[in-house]
């Protein structure tokens, strides 16, 4: 660590960190401790106990982080994502499109003006139950935020959000509504050729792949039927899109390995 700190030149501090990376990702050590401590760490609910500009986000720590980074380096002008809950995400999401925003703003020389902004947040899911609805509402961020109640299979949901995504250019893709394998695998056939060229499409969960079976017994899904399944079916047919393992590497505690999909062509 103190290594990368003395480093001055970007690109070589760069390399060092791919290094680091590259050796995590070939550690049977670290990925045996990772893999104990996700399914330890499960049974104490502990992606509920963070929260995003006071709304609960129902993530890993690090997977915030990486989402950060993702969005930072595409830019987009659209999120587009299922599954909403407490809306800790969505207020993410917004947020980050506001700094992207402000930054862009000041390397310009002019003021930010939020009204000026194309950048927004699409949320879908099935129920937004009405005390959620109301939290969002209120939140200073929520005007960048549109929120659409119904399955995000639903044809009518799916060309809803294709008319909106026409407005746009740079456009990121996240999953993480109903967990099941056919579930998933429509989402990615409706949502994922929405994904802008050089942009993601993140499905997370597709950890319940590597955990024990029976770790869900009140949920629909399982080892052998999960968004990891789905994302494998997926890319039978879709060469656009490839697993950028760099991060699972880099994060190794996640909930999306071989979840996140950078569109490359």
């Amino acid at each position: 660590m103190a290594t990368f700190m003395r480093h001055s030149d970007n690109k070589a501090f760069q390399l060092e960190k791919d290094e680091a990376i590259y050796k995590l990702s070939k550690s049977s050590t670290m990925h045996e401790l990772t893999r104990s401590w996700i399914n330890q760490a499960a049974a104490f609910r502990y992606t509920y106990l963070f929260s995003w500009l006071d709304r609960p986000i129902i993530q890993f720590p690090q997977d915030i982080v990486a989402m950060q980074e993702l969005i930072w380096q595409v830019k987009p002008d659209l999120i587009i994502e299922t599954g909403i809950a407490h809306g800790g995400s969505l207020i993410f999401s917004a947020s980050m499109l506001t700094l992207l925003d402000v930054c862009e703003a000041i390397e310009e020389g002019q003021p930010y003006d939020p009204a000026a902004s194309r950048r927004k947040v699409v949320g879908i899911d099935i129920e937004i139950r009405p005390h959620n609805r109301a939290a969002i509402e209120r939140h200073p961020l929520y005007p960048r935020i549109q929120m659409i109640e119904g399955s995000s299979i639903d044809p009518a949901v799916v060309d809803q959000v294709w008319a909106i995504a026409k407005k746009h250019q740079k456009i990121l893709v996240c999953l993480d509504s109903n967990h099941t394998h056919d579930h998933v695998l429509a989402e990615l056939q409706a949502y994922a050729p929405l994904v802008s060229v050089g942009s993601y499409c993140v499905v997370f969960d597709t950890v319940i792949e590597d955990m024990p079976a029976g770790s869900f017994p009140d949920r629909p899904w399982d080892k052998g039927n999960n968004p990891k399944t789905a994302v494998w079916a997926f890319l039978k047919d879709h060469p656009e899109f490839e697993i950028d393992k760099s991060i699972q590497h880099k994060l190794l505690i996640t909930v999306a390995p071989d979840g996140y999909l950078k569109k490359t062509k």
